[in-house]
């Protein structure tokens, strides 16, 4: 049973005890017998907050205090709706659009309205809208499609008439406001995602440009933006690959990132985040056909342009000349050729082409090393000489490690993946140039040297290497603290230098270790152990006390005897302390000590600072020292009797101190 209130205009509340177990239909025609109501059929419950329908699928939901509201059915307020739309006047048309965009979010109202037909006239007015409708009605009729398609009852395979009708919201072709171009947005998206025919796809390429999308990017909506950017990253994902093309120029363009990065300094909620990151992958995606097509040996046309590209590179580092001037000679060069190819890294020294025949990352690779040379020039000969600088074994092979961390790039990057849903962080960095990967390579590979130098590194640490940049790159971009530049990317690289990466990486063990230790088996096991260890402890303390220790002698008062020693032994049988003088060289025997203190003589031990209030004449510094003392049971009270000694070490003072703790039986 719940207790609930069930309210409806005109009528006074009523408060009932509702048996979940009773049919729904025979409690609301309870309730319209208590209002005198007829046709119960036409009236339905409906949760008051939310304004759903209470159906037998969702009434679990009713708690103890709802406010319940009876209304008119899902059946009734759909042929209502759908009787205005026919032969209602203009204004009971548009009253009835607006009723109908709110309602269709609700899936009882839904499958009604299209059962009746409903969803068919919505399409048809729409494809009609110059002629009938503009304005709020418009805006009214394209949300209440996209609630209605939304409950998934109805496939996505529209008339290409609406879909004209809807392009044009966006492309400008009618005056539109933001109310109406975010829904037609979003009816555009959901051809492209959602559609199985594929000419519907072609319908929308062909109704509406990639520009024409763009420029909704400048909107002050922020949904509006939110919308054209998920219809550009379904474009880019459906189209054929001729627009597939076009896309891709205009979204490498300047004035695109300068929209984006508009869009980047305004907070960003969780779907706009969605969207930049599903534009980001698939931006990246572009990468993909070159990371995975290898040099094929047999393909001559495109060895000899991978050659060409791979003596420019070698040109770049070591030979300064311009390419274009003909006065020298390269033949003169050529002997020297193999020992270029040696100081730059390739494995194979006579066809070096073939160092990229696997993929991936395949030709990726060479275009990221390339872009290097040309883009960053200064950086990169200057890379490439201080390897040459190195001892043989020492030097860093350029080639090996530029295609080992375009490997690791792509692996961190998750490059030909296809997005994913529920995922939102992006990179702001890779908005601000149209050359995202390759310049996110030049800050790596420069990355790659100062490591190699930091560890001290040899050919054989090559693995070590690039295991030890690719940690330093994960954490660089660290989710909780992205970069939002290339220059601030570089920042942080520098504070993950090698040598301070070992402390984090020490800090983190210890951290790891202390979380070990306060774990519940871990702290269980210590405490069943512990009086075990404790007696362990305190017998090896007396063990080392039976063996004596040699200490400083030190006169009543407290002061220093110079030269002279005495030497401390406990009992075998741990009932006394036997002492006595000695040298600094001798260890007596237990025999051998003239004196004695029984254990039951001493009140207590004194350690540290405290010994300060027994040696108030003394002349010592006792912040300089590893003082204790044993005070002894006086004959008179106002008499103070002790012995004083200075430990030699921190160990020695604390294993005399337990040792003491123990046969006095304190902790």
């Amino acid at each position: 049973m719940k207790k609930v209130a069930v309210t409806m205009p005109g009528q006074q509340a009523l408060f009932l005890e509702l048996d979940q177990n009773r049919p729904l239909t025979g409690i609301v025609q309870d309730i319209c017998d208590k209002w005198n109501l007829p046709n119960p059929d036409d009236f339905a419950l409906q949760f008051s907050e939310k304004e759903a329908y209470i159906t037998e699928r969702n009434r679990a939901d009713i708690s103890n205090g709802n406010v319940l509201m009876l209304t008119d059915s899902s059946a009734r307020s759909a042929q209502i709706i759908i009787d205005k739309l026919n032969k209602g006047s203009r204004e009971d048309k548009i009253e009835a659009l607006r009723v109908l965009s709110h309602k269709c979010v609700d899936q009882t109202f839904a499958k009604e309205f299209i059962d009746k037909g409903g969803l068919k006239m919505v399409v048809t007015h729409v494809s009609n809208s110059s002629k009938n409708f503009s304005g709020d009605p418009l805006m009214y009729l394209l949300k209440s499609f996209i609630a209605l398609m939304d409950h998934g009852m109805i496939p996505w395979d529209l008339e290409n008439e609406f879909i004209k009708e809807v392009a044009s919201c966006v492309s400008g072709d009618k005056k539109v406001n933001d109310g109406i171009v975010r829904p037609a947005l979003e009816i555009l998206e959901n051809v492209f995602m959602q559609c199985t025919d594929q000419s519907k796809v072609e319908a929308v390429d062909s109704f509406i440009t990639t520009d024409k999308v763009i420029e909704h990017l400048t909107s002050s909506n922020n949904e509006v933006q939110q919308s054209a950017l998920a219809l550009i990253n379904a474009m880019f994902m459906k189209s054929s690959p001729e627009n597939k093309k076009k896309l891709s120029a205009a979204i490498q363009s300047k004035g695109f990132r300068a929209n984006i990065t508009k869009i980047l300094e305004a907070p960003t909620g969780h779907d706009m985040a969605h969207e930049l990151y599903r534009l980001q992958k698939l931006i990246l995606n572009m990468y993909e056909d070159k990371m995975r097509t290898p040099v094929v040996h047999s393909n001559q046309t495109q060895v000899e342009l991978v050659k060409k590209t791979i003596e420019e590179l070698r040109r770049i580092a070591f030979d300064f000349s311009d390419p274009s001037d003909q006065s020298s000679s390269s033949a003169a060069r050529k002997p020297d050729v193999n020992k270029d190819w040696k100081k730059l890294g390739f494995m194979n020294l006579t066809d070096p082409y073939r160092d990229f025949e696997h993929a991936p990352p395949g030709l990726l690779a060479l275009e990221n090393m390339i872009y290097f040379a040309q883009m960053h020039k200064e950086t990169y000969i200057k890379v490439v000489l201080e390897n040459c600088g190195r001892a043989p074994d020492q030097d860093c092979p350029f080639i090996q490690a530029a295609i080992k961390l375009t490997s690791i790039l792509c692996d961190l990057l998750k490059i030909g993946e296809l997005p994913n849903e529920d995922e939102s962080s992006y990179y702001p960095m890779f908005f601000t140039t149209d050359k995202p990967l390759e310049e996110f390579f030049s800050t790596c590979i420069n990355l790659v040297n100062r490591t190699w130098k930091e560890m001290r590194a040899s050919k054989e640490d090559f693995e070590k290497v690039l295991s030890v940049v690719k940690e330093q790159i994960t954490r660089a971009l660290d989710r909780n603290q992205m970069p939002r530049t290339f220059e601030m990317f570089k920042q942080k690289l520098v504070v993950l230098a090698y040598p301070e990466l070992r402390k984090i990486w020490e800090a983190e063990r210890q951290k790891r270790e202390e979380s070990k230790a306060q774990a519940k088996p871990i702290l269980e096991l210590r405490a069943m152990l512990k009086p075990e260890i404790m007696d362990l402890i305190r017998r090896q303390r007396l063990t080392y006390l039976e063996g004596g220790t040699r200490f400083h002698k030190y006169d009543e008062k407290g002061n220093k005897v110079k030269n002279r020693y005495q030497y401390w032994r406990l009992a075998a049988n741990h009932k006394a302390f036997s002492y006595g003088d000695c040298s600094d060289m001798e260890s007596p025997a237990l025999e051998e000590l003239q004196h004695k203190v029984a254990i039951q003589e001493i009140k207590g031990l004194v350690t540290g600072a405290d010994c300060a209030k027994l040696l108030k004449n003394a002349k010592i510094k006792l912040d300089q020292m590893l003082p204790f003392a044993l005070v002894l049971e006086a004959s008179r009270p106002d008499e103070e009797k002790f012995f004083f000694f200075n430990a030699s070490s921190d160990q020695e003072a604390m294993i005399w101190e337990d040792g003491i703790n123990a046969l006095l039986n304190e902790p």
